[in-house]
């Protein structure tokens, strides 16, 4: 009897463990400060080349080739976190913001993978703080503008609750097969819009955001983890499906009257 009331309580406390991509949105009145008359432009073109160079496309999936990445262009990718680093966030204009911080959330994905290469999945990436944490995302790695930053600072105390926008969870990659595609360029204040769109209908259109199995509709747990961001209901979310679902797809999903089933596929995004 000794033993079996701490392997109990361990399996309850597992169980009530929340699962990985549910963080609530909980805003950082830290970061909602902007000056509108800035007229600073940040450069990400050091991030868009090392895109260029290392992101591979793959039957429609973005794989990125950690494997082949120099010295040199590791040097390049920390040096370009370090110049976002320095830059006070809260002093540039809104436009200016929200290509930061995705692009700031993403070279950051792109170096912790770098940093305990290889491995399998992001997953094993276990530096958060906690017991039971898992992955990457709560472990400090960037200080902005004298504040220390996780990952989940970015997407949840930031980018969802500032821009209240589900299109950017198409486009913060968590380095997984299952993940939104890594884009391929870095977001600025002039591509922004047009990019998070374009990262909706690739997700969408494609068998890891949305499939059918006969009249089963399953799709992304994506949709499963931030319900609330897409409404909160199966029709809601089917409803956000449809506005970016081309014609094939869309004639299936004006069938549906609910999500049977979800998946995802957490294998390291690596280009082979």
């Amino acid at each position: 009897m000794g033993l079996r009331l701490p392997i109990v309580l361990s399996v309850l406390i597992l169980a009530a463990a929340p699962a990985r991509g549910a963080p609530d949105s909980q805003l950082w009145e830290r970061w909602v400060a902007q000056d509108p008359a800035s007229a600073v432009s940040v450069d990400h073109g050091s991030w868009d080349r090392f895109l260029a160079t290392y992101v591979v496309a793959d039957g429609g999936v973005n794989r990125v080739a950690y494997g082949r990445v120099t010295p040199a262009d590791r040097g390049v990718l920390e040096d370009y976190i370090a110049s976002l680093a320095a830059t006070p966030a809260d002093r540039l204009r809104r436009v200016e913001q929200l290509p930061f911080w995705i692009n700031l959330y993403n070279a950051l994905t792109v170096k912790v993978v770098l940093d305990h290469y290889p491995v399998q999945s992001i997953k094993d990436i276990d530096i958060s703080p906690g017991l039971f944490a898992d992955g990457p995302w709560g472990k400090t790695l960037v200080t902005v503008a004298g504040e220390a930053l996780s990952l989940d600072d970015i997407e949840h105390r930031i980018l969802r609750p500032i821009w209240k926008d589900p299109r950017l969870h198409y486009v913060l990659n968590c380095a997984a097969l299952g993940c939104p595609n890594l884009p391929p360029r870095a977001f600025t204040a002039g591509n922004a819009q047009a990019l998070l769109s374009r990262g909706a209908r690739k997700y969408v259109n494609d068998p890891r955001g949305v499939a059918f199995d006969g009249d089963r509709l399953i799709v992304s747990s994506l949709y499963d983890w931030y319900a609330a961001d897409f409404g909160g209901t199966d029709a809601t979310i089917i409803s956000h499906l449809k506005r970016y679902a081309g014609p094939v797809l869309l004639a299936k999903l004006e069938a549906a009257r609910r999500i049977d089933d979800d998946y995802y596929d957490w294998a390291l995004n690596d280009a082979p």
